[in-house]
């Protein structure tokens, strides 16, 4: 193994946006993310609509998509900050709106903590529209108190079908 070769992990990828066609921007983020170097998606969750949280704009679409990829995690979030760059993504303001955005949830069992990554996401217990479908994927990823506490958050799921094709 060379030294910048990383051993095969799964990880865990928050998708969203509430600008333009949402749900096409996450199957085609999808698409990109299983096009990846030596990175393909396992499993999708079914597409959701859910509501801002501390935040306003429009509803977000969400999904997770579980990944088996031999990025290591940096390389991983460089690529995720290209495909959504690509995608036309904007950083005016915490929380603005965006055309799309993705977020490393889970990678394998480690814990990163640096300025420019957080692992496991440090908001993943405080949002629904994270919290469930990775329930939905990955069970045993989820404490059930976890979605206890977000119970109240709105949140709606859409369709299963919506990145067929990878």
């Amino acid at each position: 193994m060379r030294p910048d070769d990383h051993p095969a992990t799964t990880a865990y990828i928050g998708l969203g946006a509430n600008l333009g066609d949402a749900a096409a921007a996450l199957g085609a983020a999808a698409r990109a993310i299983h096009a990846l170097p030596d990175t393909r998606v396992l499993h999708a969750s079914s597409l959701y609509r859910s509501a801002p949280v501390d935040a306003t704009g429009p509803d977000y679409h969400n999904a997770v998509v579980a990944v088996r990829t031999a990025l290591a995690p940096y390389a991983l979030l460089s690529a995720l900050q290209a495909i959504e760059a690509a995608a036309g993504r904007e950083r005016p303001y915490r929380n603005a709106p965006r055309t799309l955005d993705l977020d490393i949830l889970l990678f394998g069992e480690q814990a990163i903590d640096t300025p420019t990554l957080t692992v496991p996401h440090p908001r993943l217990r405080e949002r629904a529209f994270v919290l469930r479908p990775l329930a939905e994927i990955a069970p045993r990823q989820v404490h059930p108190e976890w979605l206890e506490a977000v119970q109240d958050q709105r949140i709606e799921r859409l369709s299963a079908a919506w990145c067929e094709g990878l």
